[in-house]
């Protein structure tokens, strides 16, 4: 099968030279002479590489990547050609992830050369950003409850609230029910509320038309638009600005969406999956959001429970941890130590599962032996609290050490740190008085 190139050139006469020149070396080719049309075509078509000039009459190359990027969740290679030649302007190409950058006149067999490289390489870039699915589930009693409502509510049309502190994985369960629902074939998008402005949400979840602000120089299509069919996830919905609260709440009723700068309204068809980690009814009682939106959002509740709940799962989710890090850091680590694990279940872990995957990266990625130790783990103001806060006077005295420093050890489940915590002493002082009783560092 030939493969199929996408030329974005407002210049038609070298655009048409370049397409006959691409199809007499074998290639599928299509031409787009606008930032608005190549959109369309990369939407539309399976598209194996685009050969995109810089300076476009309704954007610019970069602008067309970064959309293919972020909105297509595509990493299809892109040539990014220009007469203007600006280093800056390269290293942002560059940056951006084109593959290459070329200077207008362009030399044919180097073209050549680089759209050769760059199809070899787009099959490897794109089985690398394929989206991961797999995810370590945990089988505690918590969650598998948690597991049955979101197979309940899943085929229904309700629109889902999930609650839950930060880093439980409340996006991971948003995109659950989407999978297990009739839309699951149609479009998943994720909005972080908290990043949307009350002068930049309207665009984003609506769209707008060219010209209708200043820096709206094509037609955007809005979230909900793109998601047409599918579910629209409203990340931390709390953080919403309360002026954009009565938009969203009237798409939400009308099922329509009017584009900013447009006088007439659009028809979508999406579910509504929302997050919060905060107590949205308090945020109501403060004025901070609106009641009718509320109860709009939250015809179904889902509650995430947070790992120190649900440490029957600490195991798996540790090993799954180790698996991952020691993939991306190129590590051989065989395991977690039981003392390691007997640690980590003392810990309250605020950050939840992120927490505990970030902790398992940073001790991977320094580790030195095969297995992580206790005495790897980081320490936190916590777990020294908690383990300070016993009735038990750790206090290092004259008169039998090895005893208190061994009874503060157990206390401290071989954490050296909160050990000499307990005792009262520095950690250098610690290591020095186990060294003299001969006891194991």
């Amino acid at each position: 099968m030939k493969n199929t190139i996408l030329i974005v050139e407002d210049d038609a006469s070298f655009g048409v030279m370049l397409q006959t020149w691409l199809r007499k070396n074998d290639y599928e080719v299509i031409l787009a002479t606008q930032y608005s049309q190549a959109k369309k075509e990369i939407a539309s078509k399976k598209i194996d590489l685009i050969l995109t000039d810089l300076r476009l009459p309704d954007g610019d190359g970069i602008l067309l990547m970064a959309w293919v990027r972020e909105q297509l969740k595509s990493h299809v290679p892109f040539i990014v050609m220009t007469g203007y030649a600006e280093v800056q302007t390269a290293v942002s190409a560059m940056k951006l992830g084109a593959f290459d950058y070329l200077k207008k006149p362009i030399n044919p067999s180097l073209l050549e050369e680089k759209i050769v490289a760059a199809l070899e390489s787009g099959q490897e870039v794109e089985e690398l950003y394929k989206p991961k699915k797999v995810m370590v589930k945990g089988n505690s009693e918590a969650i598998q409850r948690l597991y049955k409502h979101v197979e309940l509510v899943a085929p229904t049309k309700f629109s889902v609230l999930i609650i839950g502190e930060s880093g439980t994985g409340k996006e991971y369960i948003a995109e659950m029910i989407h999978e297990c629902s009739p839309r699951r074939d149609k479009p998943f998008i994720a909005v972080d509320c908290g990043s949307l402005s009350k002068e930049l949400a309207p665009s984003e979840l609506f769209g707008h038309l060219k010209g209708s602000f200043t820096s709206a120089i094509a037609d955007k299509k809005g979230v909900f638009e793109q998601a047409k069919g599918g579910t629209v996830f409203l990340d931390e919905v709390g953080n919403l600005p309360y002026e954009v609260q009565m938009q969203l709440l009237r798409a939400l009723q009308e099922q329509k969406v009017r584009p900013v700068g447009s006088a007439t309204d659009i028809s979508v068809d999406v579910r509504i999956v929302a997050a919060t980690n905060e107590n949205l009814e308090k945020a109501i009682e403060q004025g901070r959001f609106r009641q009718d939106l509320y109860h709009r959002i939250n015809e179904f509740t889902l509650e995430v429970p947070p790992l120190r709940n649900r440490l029957d799962d600490l195991e798996e989710f540790v090993t799954y941890f180790v698996d991952q890090a020691n993939e991306e850091l190129g590590k051989e680590i065989k395991g977690v130590s039981p003392k390691a694990i007997e640690v980590m279940r003392q810990m309250r872990w605020n950050g939840n599962i992120r927490e505990l995957r970030n902790v398992i990266r940073r001790c991977v990625l320094f580790a030195e032996g095969e297995t992580i130790e206790a005495e790897d783990l980081p320490v936190y103001p916590d777990f020294i609290d908690k383990a300070s806060s016993s009735n038990e006077d750790f206090a290092l005295r004259p008169g039998n050490e090895r005893e208190q420093i061994e009874a503060a050890l157990a206390k401290a489940r071989g954490n050296k740190t909160v050990a000499a915590r307990l005792l009262q002493i520095d950690r250098k002082t610690l290591y020095n008085k186990m060294h003299q009783l001969g006891l194991d560092l």
